[in-house]
């Protein structure tokens, strides 16, 4: 299974608060933990060529990670489009925390994506509402944050195809934090926490939601992704006399 996680690493280079948590960024954080579930996923941050999203990368991509705040206007739309063309031709795409208002998120939705949010270090419950699906494997009921920020409802998404998490703050909001979706052949995983002050990507239960959507958002077993080059899904030819 081949694994990239997409970080704008923009806070780690300006906040000294995100730059002391995460002194190898969140994408290194992201990637520590799917290394102690057996997964490997090389890495690429806005900054470089093609935001180290090129058309070679992403067809060598079985399960995209996608991490972004700050710089969402500043990804092109040329490689949202490749993205986009990724996913509905078989690529997995884990869209965390704020990626909710990132292009290829909004983009996929077709709705803007909002919600509800305020900043503060208080504690979240996530409640684990769909216990037999394959993201949730593995955790208990529920688990805990101590320190996290806000998101609350409404948020502005489709309706989900399965809710797996459900969040509850200490101010009273809840938030549908685990969400799936199916794009043309791929598979989207939309997961809340992951603040970047707080050390949320240290956390075992986290780690543990992360791996666990990777491998329920990866090409089936046997199938690969479709692309123009592999042609794994060839156009049938028509019959005489016969639907097609």
């Amino acid at each position: 299974m081949k694994v990239t996680i997409w970080n704008e690493g923009r806070h780690e280079q300006i906040n000294e608060i995100v730059a002391n948590l995460y002194p190898r960024g969140i994408h290194g954080a992201i990637a520590e933990g799917l290394s102690e579930h057996g997964i490997d996923a090389r890495t690429a941050t806005l900054e470089e060529p093609e935001h180290g999203l090129t058309q070679a990368i992403l067809d060598d991509t079985d399960v995209l990670i996608w991490w972004g705040h700050m710089a969402h206007n500043e990804v092109q739309d040329e490689i949202v489009n490749r993205v986009q063309q990724r996913v509905l031709t078989g690529m997995g795409l884990i869209v965390l925390h704020s990626g909710h208002f990132s292009k290829i998120f909004k983009r996929l939705m077709g709705t803007t994506c909002d919600l509800l949010w305020r900043v503060a270090n208080e504690k979240e419950r996530l409640w684990v509402v769909n216990p037999g699906h394959p993201i949730a494997q593995g955790l208990p009921r529920y688990f805990e944050l101590e320190k996290e920020e806000m998101y609350g409802e409404y948020f502005d998404i489709p309706e989900p195809d399965e809710l797996i998490f459900l969040s509850w703050f200490q101010g009273g909001e809840v938030f549908r934090s685990g969400c799936t979706f199916r794009r043309g052949l791929g598979k989207i995983f939309y997961f809340r926490p992951g603040h970047e002050t707080f050390p949320t990507y240290y956390q075992p239960a986290i780690r543990q939601v992360i791996a666990n959507s990777v491998r329920w958002a990866a090409p089936e077993s046997g199938l690969v992704p479709f692309t123009p080059q592999n042609g794994q899904f060839p156009a049938r030819e028509a019959t005489p006399g016969k639907d097609v």
